[in-house]
């Protein structure tokens, strides 16, 4: 086993501390956004599906590594975000030291730097700073891990007089499993891996695709499960996804370009960028991608003239960020077509090839001068990660998140809707239906806007207006059993209780298990005298619910025991 050099473990230690310093506000930083869903109401992990609904049940769409390692953390912590955000720092740290360690093996110039700016680079506080996005560095982790022991195995090989262990493959194979278990954009994975067989032998055999073929039939298999998922369980269907063929390779070629100039000037760094406006009937439009066809080959070409590190660099990227360029649906592309966190893989390219230029600078024009040399490294580095340290500070709650995403895109009319409903938790019903107002005139289409205008409203008391919010959500998506159950609430208190009873029943029929739905529909029958009937809902909304106070206390002032 080769021994750890003193220069080594010093390096490692400053770029954990580089990444611990520069994510230091994450940790005082709360739960935001879907986190929710993922995490803190997710009925896996707080609720009675448990670890076995994790692996059996939709609840953990196609995350189920990610739910798992928070199913553990729950069972630790509880709901403490102070220990999310620490584990989610870890694990970056992780992937950097192991970035280093991997441009090391693939010879990368300056590969230390490189895997410091990728750590430190602000685009990825969307990734660090949000729980969620655990999907993001638990992916990448197993994603470097599957490269690293692919060519651990391929090395073994070539050495002279070396064995191949078979078992190197094996812990490659089972890390790309777990890779795409915990985030499915590491499909393009077996790619990466032959782009790399490339790199490290200055040619490629055909015959390599013979031992690539395992990782492309789970990438192919799990590929098609998630464009399914998207589509029929994430709701990824309708006008904002229907764009034409043409439509998506000008979106391809905008996003391309708009990554790579988020890498070279981050900002200003938006959590909801502005939605594109696509038009395929201008010619122009084709310009980014065409550019960025013709650079790629270009590189290619000449590629053995000094070339071979930008092209490597430059395929990899465009190849990481292929999945999320709008050739598949996105659920998220409903708000915009790009994310910080989408290129959270992708910027390793670009980054380690600056990484490497910056560390060919400091050679050649600093010399042997240490304080030069250190200069030239540590400048690029500091300031991304101050600027890092700064971006934190949007993530720290939901009101820091939606006014700074509102301040740099005020046309963000999720970021209205999400703000409307902080203001309205808050009691701050007059601000919330300002928010509410503006995001049905950005977007009076939404399902959501209206749904959560409908409860702003509800709270107010205005219930006529309430209702007539909930039927536009209902005709919108006449399947969601949250606006059902909501607007039964409201009916219930109107006493329009066949109504209300219908509603219920139709909440429970499209969410099978639904505590509220049992809980509201025992009211009613409570109401009329069928105490039998509403004892039995309130017995099945506790066996969902079993911590559920408001249950409890009903079900004890029927004289009905809750042990």
């Amino acid at each position: 086993m080769k021994k750890i050099s003193r220069p080594d473990i010093w390096g490692g230690i400053i770029l954990v501390l580089a990444v611990f310093i520069a994510y230091l506000p994450a940790l005082q930083g709360g739960f935001i956004w879907d986190d929710n869903d993922h995490l803190t109401e997710n009925p896996c992990i707080v609720g009675p599906l448990g670890f076995k609904g994790i692996w059996t049940s939709s609840a953990a769409v196609y995350y189920p590594m990610v739910l798992t390692s928070f199913w553990v953390q729950h069972a630790l912590w509880g709901l403490d975000p102070l220990f999310y955000h620490l584990v989610n720092i870890i694990v970056h740290a992780a992937c950097v030291i192991l970035l280093w360690r991997l441009l090391q093996r693939l010879n990368v110039r300056g590969a230390w730097l490189g895997a410091a700016l990728w750590g430190v680079h602000p685009v990825q506080v969307e990734s660090v700073a949000w729980i969620t996005e655990l999907k993001n560095t638990q992916s990448c982790l197993f994603f470097l891990l599957s490269v690293h022991f692919f060519l651990k195995w391929r090395k073994a090989g070539t050495d002279v007089g070396g064995k191949r262990s078979e078992w190197h493959y094996v812990l490659s194979l089972l890390c790309a499993v777990l890779a795409i278990l915990s985030k499915t954009s590491t499909v393009m994975l077996p790619v990466v891996i032959g782009l790399c067989w490339w790199w490290v032998e200055k040619k490629w055999r055909w015959r390599n695709l013979l031992r690539l073929a395992p990782f492309f039939l789970i990438s192919a298999a799990t590929g098609l499960w998630t464009v399914w998922e998207q589509k029929f369980h994430s709701g990824a269907l309708g006008p904002e996804w229907a764009q034409s063929w043409p439509e998506r390779f000008v979106v391809a070629g905008k996003v391309v370009w708009f990554y790579l100039g988020k890498l070279l000037w981050p900002h200003p760094l938006i959590f909801i960028y502005p939605r594109w406006d696509i038009n395929a009937h201008a010619v122009t439009a084709f310009l980014p991608l065409l550019a960025a066809a013709i650079i790629l080959f270009w590189l290619w070409w000449y590629r053995d003239g000094g070339l071979r590190a930008v092209f490597f660099a430059g395929a990899y990227f465009v190849i990481q960020l292929f999945p999320v360029m709008d050739f598949f649906n996105v659920y998220f592309f409903r708000y915009s077509f790009v994310g910080d966190h989408f290129q959270y893989l992708a910027s390793i390219g670009p980054l380690a090839l600056a990484g490497a230029f910056i560390w060919w600078l400091s050679e050649r024009f600093a010399g042997t001068v240490v304080f030069a040399r250190g200069l030239g490294i540590a400048a690029p580095m500091v300031l991304l990660a101050a600027l890092a340290w700064q971006y934190c500070h949007v993530f720290l709650n939901n009101e820091t998140l939606w006014h700074d995403t509102l301040a740099k895109n005020p046309a963000a009319w999720m970021a209205h809707t999400n703000l409307g409903r902080l203001l309205t938790a808050q009691g701050h019903l007059a601000e919330a239906e300002i928010h509410y107002r503006t995001a049905l005139q950005l977007k009076s289409d939404d399902e959501d806007v209206h749904y959560n205008y409908g409860n702003m409203l509800a709270k107010a008391g205005r219930l006529d207006e309430a209702v007539a919010q909930y039927r536009q959500a209902l005709q919108l998506k006449p399947t969601d059993p949250e606006v059902y159950n909501n607007l039964g609430v409201v009916l219930y208190q109107e006493r329009r209780l066949d109504e209300a009873v219908t509603c219920f029943h139709a909440a429970l029929r499209y969410r099978p298990g639904y505590p509220d739905g049992h809980f509201n529909l025992g009211n009613v029958l409570f109401v009329e005298h069928k105490f039998d009937e509403a004892v039995g809902e309130y017995r099945e909304a506790l066996r969902l619910a079993p911590d559920s106070v408001a249950i409890k206390n009903r079900l004890r002032a029927l004289g009905v025991p809750t042990n």
